[in-house]
């Protein structure tokens, strides 16, 4: 009966997932992963889903990743075959502290989490370098989930792996932030009590990658044929390898072997993420590759175990090192299922924002609404008095870059307030640098077309405006737009009439966040207080492949 009682519990849960993912399903018009004829080309995910964990639970495969400041965080994606991925949720509606993550925090808050299925509930452990490590736990993946809860206080524990031991002990493995602790390239295990809610002890380094393995982090930890297993990347976000330890014991002394690295591929760095089996018992492993201004995108790797060690990717030369492969049988679960990419496009006419979108910082219920009549309404915000540029501003609607190249248009309607003037509305490509194109109160002058470009933005350098000296007529529908082409480089554009687009400024050359690939949006803001904000109307929003 107990067996028969899990089987229901995880078909009902597949069973209320399927039916939402089936809502959200969507099929990327600039990549998809899936090639159709049984195979599959890397990355599964070319958008930057840094720091990715993953687990099964049944058939349903769920991946987690890094979202540092961008809020709701935590986004967790659900796939059937570990090609195929969706978006359905996210477990932080808002980041604590909550008056904290009210400004921009670029660079800091949720860094690599891991995610695991344990008494019936899923568990995420996620660090904040500042604050400590958070526990936030629900019984369906997409919610509702609880309150985080501080597992451990304090500055510098990263990158947080839980491990229930078959005795029942709960242990924590983790890396430490050199710049916040003041040591980095060290794996700390500790104690937690049975409820996984609190670390007992001060625990002990389990491995120092001082010498051979410098800036060894990111731990999961497993347990195989009476191996302790730590997978653990180092040597670098854009350069490093995957790193496997394993013991008899869970304190060590732990054997080390490099499992995967660049060799011949064209994959710099390939490391950092999760092995997976699937219900037909064959091994995966997900992990990322820093692509700079893109991000860090997801691939997904064959796994197969010699004499106890993992080899990850292809392994040409026998070795025990693998490689990454570029196109490779899609794994057997035992059936074939649709096409489905994480969301891009959004038409606005649900009663919620698409789960692609993120914020700068925790959002207030006064910046947007959805109206039901097929449109986002996106209400003009004071920037914060000390804000010298977009990169301070909170209220930025954005997501990540799907692709390396792609096209993102806009259609919208401003309706600014008259007695104010500098009220904005814009498309905007967002990085330590940042352009974006928009429109422009000027009272009760008009309506008018600018082009913005901050270079520099992160370290406060202002912004450069143009603005094109002929009045919008008034409630025109305007299409905004931007061409991402080779390289990163962006060429912004607008019409009036959808058909015929006119080129602003010069292509900019998009750079990356902190920690994170560049993003894209839509932002409305304005200068002054006033009784009354403005607003702009934006009836969607849409990726398409470069014409």
């Amino acid at each position: 009966m107990k067996s028969f009682g899990k089987f229901l519990a995880l078909s009902l849960i597949g069973f209320s997932l399927s039916t939402q993912a089936q809502n959200i399903s969507t099929v990327s018009k600039v990549w998809v992963s899936d090639l159709g004829n049984g195979q599959y080309k890397n990355p599964v995910i070319d958008a930057d889903y840094s720091d990715p964990d993953a687990c099964r639970v049944g058939s349903d495969f769920y991946m987690i990743a890094s979202s540092f400041d961008a809020v709701p965080g935590l986004p967790i994606l659900h796939s059937k075959d570990l090609v195929n991925w969706s978006i359905i949720g996210h477990a932080l509606k808002r980041q604590p502290p909550f008056e904290h993550f009210s400004k921009t925090q670029h660079g800091n808050g949720v860094w690599a989490p891991a995610i695991r299925y344990h008494a019936g509930e899923f568990w995420i452990y996620y660090p904040d370098p500042d604050f400590g490590i958070y526990l936030t736990k629900a019984k369906n993946p997409t919610g509702p989930w609880s309150e985080p809860i501080l597992v451990e206080e304090g500055k510098g524990l990263i990158d947080p792996c839980p491990f229930w031991d078959t005795d029942g002990q709960a242990y924590l493995v983790h890396g430490w932030a050199g710049s916040r602790s003041g040591i980095k390239s060290v794996l700390t295990i500790k104690k937690m009590n049975a409820e996984g809610t609190k670390v007992t002890d001060e625990g002990k380094i389990v491995f120092d990658g001082h010498e051979t393995d410098p800036t060894v982090e990111g731990p999961k930890f497993y347990k195989r044929n009476g191996y302790y297993y730590i997978f653990a990347p180092a040597g670098g976000v854009s350069t490093g390898w995957q790193l496997v330890l394993r013991s008899k014991n869970v304190y060590g002394p732990y054997e080390r072997k490099v499992v995967m690295n660049q060799g011949n591929s064209p994959v710099n760095g390939p490391h950092q993420g999760a092995w997976v089996d699937t219900p037909t018992g064959e091994d995966w492993f997900l992990h990322f590759q820093d692509k700079d201004v893109y991000g860090r995108v997801v691939h997904l790797q064959p796994m197969k175990w010699v004499k106890d060690w993992p080899v990850i990717g292809n392994d040409p030369d026998g070795d025990g090192i693998g490689e990454p492969v570029m196109t490779y049988r899609k794994p057997n679960v035992g059936k074939t299922y649709p096409i489905v990419t994480p969301a891009e496009s959004d038409e606005f006419e649900g009663n919620t924002l698409g789960l692609q979108w993120q914020w700068q910082a925790n959002p207030k219920g006064i910046w947007h609404s959805l109206t039901n009549k097929g449109s986002l309404r996106l209400y003009s915000q004071k920037v914060p008095d000390n804000a010298k540029n977009n990169w301070e501003v909170p209220n930025i609607l954005l997501q990540k870059f799907p692709t390396e190249k792609f096209t993102a248009t806009t259609k919208l309607v401003f309706t600014p307030n008259q007695k104010l003037e500098n009220e904005k509305v814009g498309l905007i490509i967002l990085g330590k640098s940042y352009a974006h194109i928009g429109l422009k109160s000027k009272g009760k002058e008009g309506v008018f077309l600018i082009y913005g470009e901050s270079q520099k933005a992160s370290e406060g350098k202002p912004e450069i405006e143009t603005v094109v000296e002929t009045p919008i007529p008034a409630n025109t529908p305007v299409y905004l737009r931007v061409k991402v082409l080779d390289k990163a480089r962006c060429q912004f554009s607008y019409s009036l009439d959808g058909q015929t687009f006119k080129n602003m400024g010069e292509p900019f050359q998009a750079v990356v966040g902190h920690w994170i690939g560049a993003k894209i949006g839509l932002f409305c803001t304005r200068t002054t207080q006033i009784n009354d904000s403005g607003y702009a109307d934006v009836d969607w929003f849409r990726i398409e492949a470069l014409p």
